[in-house]
């Protein structure tokens, strides 16, 4: 008899499984932490099998083993990871190469600039409904292609995270509708196809994996994933999708209107409309639930920079996190909340690995503007947090001027542990945000998906009802905005005026410049 549903989520920076009951109450959950490989300025990596499949595998096997679940009791499984990632395989299935992360990774410069040459910027716009940019994994295939070729002549799929651990679990390569749009320029969002004739001029298109929708069944689990994951062979899997993507469903942003901020390593920000529309400072997809068309934002870096300033410049509160239990992040928490808005006039471009959306500039860089003597560490924590929350209300204007004005903010992630993060964010943005009483994330919604995939529920009204509920409210502080709103404009002025500044900084630290 099915009574539960597992989902697990891979991340930047760590992994997270679920195991769920039919009503939603979580029954066991597990964590993996895990590194990140940047080999060379510019370049993020993850080993697919010692990162993606041994986390995927490790966490479902402690799932089951700390619940004592009968693993016949599971009615599907459902996963997401970040992406779009570019992980290429030979014949068998195996990694030829680490693979290649998501926007953060802005090693294919040229192969962008040659695209937009060969292919026309409008003309790759009007046919992906996106803009090349470092998150597009299409240039990296030609980075592959170009700077690896005896690898890529032995290439048999090129796939993205999710794909590769759907892969092995059940054997079969396929790539969800919500991912494949950040393929370009080698998909088309009005065909919701692969764009052979485009392809064929730069690679053999069969070295594409096959599109299904989200919650359609990839396959179930084979003998061999059956024994290292401790699943009953011929669990059903779904398609699954990028981690985004399960963020929203796991928070009840399911329908044209809504909106979710994700808190995490990166903000990413989906809002689910009524008609596709596209920008060349956004990304247009489809979601992960069949033929809702949604309007996509991210940026670099948002727990990153406040990870680096712990890991760089905090051992004082690391060192008091082992003696008196603390964690690092409360403490500099606390002190942040000492200091006024605006940070006694401190602005942060967060551009610390270049920018996505809405800029779309790998050789942006991170810039902590109006340092006087008087500020403070705290100062500088806070205007990271600060910055961050610019950079969101950046996108969320883009999103305005194409007729989609957020009405409020469902919050998602590890970063709405943070108050203090949650309040920046609404006096930035002028938006009430909604945080759900289950924040656990992508893994959260990938069970509900699963659920759907494998029959168990007959669309969304079960989520939106009883897994789904408000925990808490965010208000804007009307006094906070003012300060706020003089600040952004100044924020806005800034990119502008260092661009060719820092285009030459990035050229200087490629090893390009001297």
């Amino acid at each position: 008899m099915v009574k539960y549903l597992i989902g697990v989520d891979v991340g930047t920076s760590g992994s997270k499984g679920v195991l769920v009951d039919l009503q939603g109450r979580v029954i066991a959950s597990h964590d993996r932490e895990h590194g990140m490989d940047i080999p060379r300025s510019g370049y993020a990596e993850h080993d697919a099998d010692d990162v993606w499949w041994n986390d995927t595998r490790s966490i479902i096997r402690a799932l089951l083993d700390s619940s004592g679940t009968d693993p016949g009791e599971i009615g599907g499984v459902g996963l997401s990871a970040i992406g779009p990632c570019v992980v290429p395989v030979d014949v068998a299935g195996r990694p030829l190469r680490t693979g290649i992360l998501y926007g953060i990774d802005t090693r294919a410069t040229r192969q962008i600039t040659r695209l937009n040459e060969d292919l026309g910027r409008r003309e790759i716009h009007d046919r992906t409904g996106q803009t090349l940019s470092t998150q597009s994994a299409g240039p990296k295939i030609l980075w592959l292609k170009e700077n690896e070729p005896d690898l890529f002549a032995r290439t048999w799929k090129v796939m993205t995270s999710t794909s590769y651990l759907v892969m092995k679990l059940t054997g079969r390569t396929v790539m969800d509708y919500y991912t494949a749009p950040f393929y370009d320029p080698f998909y088309n969002i009005h065909t919701r196809n692969w764009d052979t004739d485009i392809v064929s001029r730069y690679f053999d298109p069969d070295i594409l994996p096959e599109i299904a929708w989200t919650t359609d069944l990839a396959g179930t689990v084979s003998e061999e994933a059956a024994r290292l994951t401790g699943l009953a062979e011929g669990t059903p899997v779904i398609t699954g999708t990028i981690d985004a993507a399960a963020e929203a469903v796991s928070i009840g942003v399911v329908e044209p209107g809504q909106t979710m901020v994700m808190y995490g390593t990166t903000f990413f920000v989906i809002q689910l409309v009524e008609q596709l529309v596209t920008s060349e400072d956004l990304w247009s997809s489809y979601f992960c639930i069949p033929n809702i068309p949604i309007l996509a934002a991210g940026m670099s870096t948002s727990a990153a920079l406040t990870r680096w300033y712990r890991d760089q410049f905090a051992g004082l509160e690391r060192a008091a996190q082992e003696t008196t239990g603390e964690d690092a992040y409360a403490q500099l928490t606390r002190q942040a909340e000492e200091i006024p808005p605006g940070s006694d006039g401190l602005v942060v471009l967060p551009y610390f690995s270049g920018e996505r959306t809405p800029i779309n500039d790998p050789d942006a860089r991170g810039t902590i503007l109006g340092l006087t003597l008087k500020h403070t560490a705290p100062h500088v924590f806070r205007s990271l947090l600060e910055g961050a929350a610019y950079s969101l209300r950046h996108n969320l204007d883009a999103m305005a001027e194409l007729g989609a004005q957020p009405r409020n903010i469902t919050a998602v992630g590890g970063g709405t542990k943070s108050r203090l993060w949650l309040q920046i964010v609404s006096d930035i943005t002028g938006l009430e945000q909604n945080v759900p009483e289950t924040t656990i994330g992508a893994s959260y919604g990938n069970a509900y998906l699963a659920g759907v995939g494998s029959g168990i529920f007959d669309g969304f009204d079960t989520l939106t009802h009883e897994w789904v509920h408000v925990r808490d409210t965010v208000t804007p502080n009307s006094a906070n905005t003012a300060v706020y709103d003089y600040l952004y404009r100044i924020y806005r002025d800034m990119y502008p005026a260092l661009k060719e500044p820092m285009r030459r900084l990035a050229e200087l630290q490629r090893g390009e410049a001297i």
